[in-house]
């Protein structure tokens, strides 16, 4: 392939055209030099052994997932490696039909202190309540990000549609349960090592073996990865957003005494450090200082019937004035952050600037006895989690201290402190029977979760408040009974019956119930309970399952799901006209349930001796109650303009939905995965107040729900080729795979104003390698795609708070914010000749070629791992200027005031300015 031919197939636009020409032709030298030579002797002949078996847990126990009647996306370790999933965006991208996006009940920030998963277009509206549930070999996990710090897991497993009947509350709309590794039988371990520009870094490390052979055996990692912001500050040179930085152990100890019983005790710690996110403001308004500098630009491209002007259609890119931030450590941030009253962190472990600090704690304990040859086997799972979060944001998220005041540096800047603590413990006891036709599984389980926050700030003096907690205590008892009728016919009952105690208490210093509508009014102590509400759930599960001969099988089912209720906490201390509103609209003070029916038909099967494994289903939800959170305006006598903010049951989306999976071994070199998903989520019936101020529009049915991806699919293609032996290395195998990721753009309102680009990703992976050396090139987002993946409703804070009360009391939205995808990066994985047996070198760096070219990463091995980790390199380079030591640097003074702003869209850019 020559330079004309690859720059003719760039001019089309076609991105995944093009890395298939690229992919073809880097191939093609290394098919005609293969030719030359005899295979080598133990290359991979994937078109004699057909594809891999995949075992999954979705039921609790190990099977085939081609033999299990649920909706099961799953992928290896060694899948994971191959695409490069790295976070949370990384496998939704893999995932057909799911999404990530950040909540705007947390500011819509671009940041990794809330990212809901969305599975089958059901996003939550609140970070209250999580419509899909992460977890670690079964046992509940607080936090998504869990998913971007396990260090080499064994799998993951997607499971689509309600989960309820084994994995409990909060698996609504699916489960995502991460199984790590086992220890190895043998001393293994490695080093693994990744540095980029900007400060990117990544480096872990793993060793696992036996502490008693046969009996005891361990497994320990550590990581620590980071990098500087992509992004620099526009209104601060010098500054950059969206610094990150993770520190991660784990260490698993599994005891076998005898072959039917198994103990596994797991732990894991996270650190989170993050700077200031990387978010810009698009405003529908311009904002100028009083010496005509503007600091937000006019990108206004619609006027609504209301007559507010606004951002519609496909978001515009950012203008050169974003993203723009209040970010410096003044005397007046450092003092607040100083001051330890009315917070839930010790100032020592909060945040020490404007970003992210957090910290999470995650430990469970397993167990399984199988009793003889009897088909029973008793489990136990045990786990706790512990979270914390203290989280530094800048409001008006625009670079305003060229506004003057004699009111002092809070005018201008709008600090905000937002700060959470939760712990939970869980037990489940199970037993199950595996005999002849007969399946049965019963448990009991139970969870107790705790919470609270802390949030304050503001333009005079910086105060921050805790609020009430709050509690939930489950008690739940769950079965399953299957029986095969016949060699091809097995139906299945699976249901979980789960009551849930649900607790709001007084703040620390006491509550005061100014009203009698829902409480008796007065004054409550610290800690007493203001509000319980127990709600008692039943959710069952049928699945006929049919199979046609042994490569194939079809199931039909219906299942339901139930997401608990939650509180509105504000209504006890509101106002009598407040409470009035809340009266005239039947606002409840605790909400109901949120409920899902679904109803599904799908196929699974091999072909051609296990060369091809297709998974197909389609499926129809009806969500009921759905729970959205409402702004109603009103006039208060002595205070004027407010607004009542309240969680209600106001919706109803029905969502048809279709799914495709389909893996190919083409034939000894050739390898194909396909996948593709189809979501209409279509609102039945919503009240959306802020939208409705914005629009005017009050009927929304038939209009897409919100964050949902109607489109998306992946495609890719793997070359594996024998090389001729060498020397000393032996037996020598050529490697490629491209990636190709596609996502439709998705509403970020039920008006479907507004939705996000289309995103289009291509990957590139090549490489060779021999038993014991690799080297291999990755190419992630080759084509540099930059649109962002979702985007959230929000408000603007300007100076003056001219726009703010007619915006926010007006209950209208000004802001979104977008999050935009990661850039192009290109990676170089190189090797250590390994030294001697069980023995790890230390890894070293090679320096920076002359003219800016990539840092070489070299690391040592255990050759017992045969690991080899990348170093990466970027050829993009920071702007002028670009560090991230204006994070600690003193405020400096800047001069002038500004006129207000009336509307903007927030968007977050991971990409590198230079690129």
């Amino acid at each position: 392939m020559d330079s004309k031919n690859l720059s003719s197939v760039l001019r089309s636009g076609t991105c995944l055209a093009a890395a298939l020409t690229l992919f073809t032709g880097v191939m093609a030298a290394g098919t005609a030099f293969a030719q030359q030579s005899a295979p080598a002797a133990d290359a991979a002949a994937p078109a004699e052994d057909g594809l891999e078996e995949i075992v999954v847990t979705a039921r609790r126990k190990n099977e085939d997932m081609q033999k299990t009647p649920v909706a099961i996306t799953a992928l290896t370790g060694g899948d994971i490696e191959a695409r490069g999933i790295t976070s949370t965006q990384d496998l939704a991208q893999f995932v057909p039909g799911a999404n990530v996006v950040g909540q705007a009940s947390n500011g819509g920030r671009a940041d990794r202190s809330f990212q809901a998963i969305v599975l089958r277009g059901m996003a939550p509206s609140t970070s209250q309540l999580q419509t899909a549930s992460l977890f670690i070999d079964g046992a509940p996990v607080s936090n998504p990000a869990a998913i971007q710090t396990i260090t080499d897991p064994e799998r993951v497993e997607v499971l689509k549609g309600p989960q309820s009947a084994y994995f409990g509350r909060q698996t609504f709309a699916g489960a995502i349960n991460i199984v790590t590794k086992d220890p190895t039988e043998e001393y293994s371990g490695s080093i693994d090592g990744m540095v980029g520009t900007r400060h990117n870094q990544d480096f872990s490390a793993e060793i696992a073996g036996p502490i008693i052979p046969d009996k005891l055996g361990f497994r320990l990692s550590a990581r620590e990865f980071g990098k500087d912001g992509s992004y620099e500050n526009a209104g601060v040179p010098g500054q950059t957003l969206g610094d990150q930085d993770t520190k991660n152990a784990s260490l698993a100890i599994v005891l076998k005494p005898n072959d039917d019983l198994k103990i596994k005790l797991f732990g894991m710690f996270t650190d989170l450090d993050d700077g200031p996110p990387a978010q810009g403001l698009i405003g529908a308004y311009g904002v100028t200082n009083s010496a005509g500098q503007t600091l937000v630009a006019n990108q206004s491209n619609c006027t609504l019937p209301t007559g507010n002007r606004f951002i519609c259609g496909v978001t515009p890119g950012l203008s050169g004035l974003t993203p723009s931030a209040n970010t410096t450590n003044s005397a007046y941030i450092k003092n607040f952050l100083a001051n330890g009253s009315g917070r839930v962190i010790n100032p020592d472990d909060g945040t020490q600037g404007y970003g992210l600090v957090a910290r999470d704690y995650h430990a469970h304990l397993s167990a399984d006895w199988t009793i003889g040859d009897t088909g029973i086997t008793l489990s136990s799972l045990s786990a706790y989690n512990s979270v914390f979060s203290s989280e530094l944001a800048d409001l008006d998220n625009f670079y305003s201290t060229s506004i003057k005041s004699s009111s002092g540096e809070g005018f201008y800047n709008y600090p905000y402190l937002v700060e959470g603590r939760s712990h939970d413990w869980s037990q489940e006891v199970r037993a199950s029977y595996e005999d002849g036709p007969l399946h049965l599984t019963g448990g009991l389980s139970w969870m107790d979760t705790w919470s609270q926050s802390s949030s304050g700030g503001g333009t005079t003096t910086l105060k921050s408040a805790i609020s009430g907690a709050t509690s939930d205590t489950t008690w739940s008892a769950f079965y399953g009974i299957g029986y095969d009728f016949t060699p091809w016919f097995t139906l299945n009952f699976d249901g979980r019956y789960q009551v849930d105690d649900m607790a709001a208490y007084a703040a620390p210093a006491g509550t005061t119930a100014t009203n009698s509508a829902f409480i008796p009014a007065g004054f409550y102590p610290g800690g007493t309970v203001l509000l319980e509400k127990y709600y008692h759930n039943f959710m069952p599960r049928v699945i006929a399952q049919f199979n046609v001969d042994d490569a194939t099988m079809i199931y039909t089912s219906y299942s339901e799901g139930v997401n608990p209720g939650i509180f509105n906490t504000s209504f006890l201390t509101a106002a009598a006209s407040a409470v009035a509103v809340a009266e005239k609209n039947n606002l409840k003070v605790a909400v109901d349930p949120e409920t899902l029916k679904n109803y599904e038909i799908g196929m699974k099967g091999k072909l051609f001796g296990n060369r091809l494994r297709y998974d197909l289903a389609a499926y129809y939800a009806d969500w009921s109650n759905q729970i959205n959170q409402q702004a109603y305006s009103y006039v208060d006598p002595v205070l004027g303009a407010q607004q009542v903010l309240a969680s209600t049951n106001a919706g109803e989306v029905h969502i048809k939905g279709l799914e495709a999976e389909i893996n190919a071994v083409l034939t000894k070199e050739w390898e194909l995965d396909l996948s593709g998903a189809y979501i209409d989520s279509k609102i039945v019936k919503t009240s959306n107040s802020q939208v409705t101020a914005l629009t005017g529009i009050t009927d929304f049915s038939g209009n897409q729900a919100p964050f949902v991806s109607k489109w998306s699919g992946t495609a890719s293609l793997s070359y594996t080729t024998p090389l001729p032996s060498l020397p000393i290395l032996g037996d020598v195998e050529g490697f490629s795979r491209v990636d190709f990721t596609y996502k439709s753009g998705a509403y970020s309102d039920v008006a479907n104003l507004v939705r996000t680009p289309a995103t289009n990703q291509v990957n590139l992976h090549i490489g060779v390698k021999t038993d014991s050396y690799s080297i291999e090139g990755f190419a992630t987002n080759l084509f540099n795609d930059k649109s962002y993946y979702s985007a959230v409703d929000g408000y603007v804070i300007d100076p003056t708070f001219a726009h703010l009360s007619t915006s926010f009391r007006g209950h209208r939205p000004a802001a979104r914010t977008a999050h935009l995808g990661h850039p192009r990066q290109l990676s170089l994985l190189v090797p250590v000749p390994p030294g001697p047996e069980k023995s790890a070198r230390a890894f070293s760096f090679g320096r920076m070629a002359a003219g800016g070219g990539p840092p070489l990463a070299v690391r040592g091995i255990m050759p017992a791992a045969r690991k080899f980790v990348s170093c990466r390199w970027r050829p993009a380079t920071a702007g002028p200027g670009v560090s991230t030591a204006g994070r600690n640097e003193e405020a400096k003074p800047v001069d002038t005031g500004a006129r207000r702003l009336r509307g903007s869209l927030i968007v977050h850019d991971q990409r590198p300015r230079a690129l």
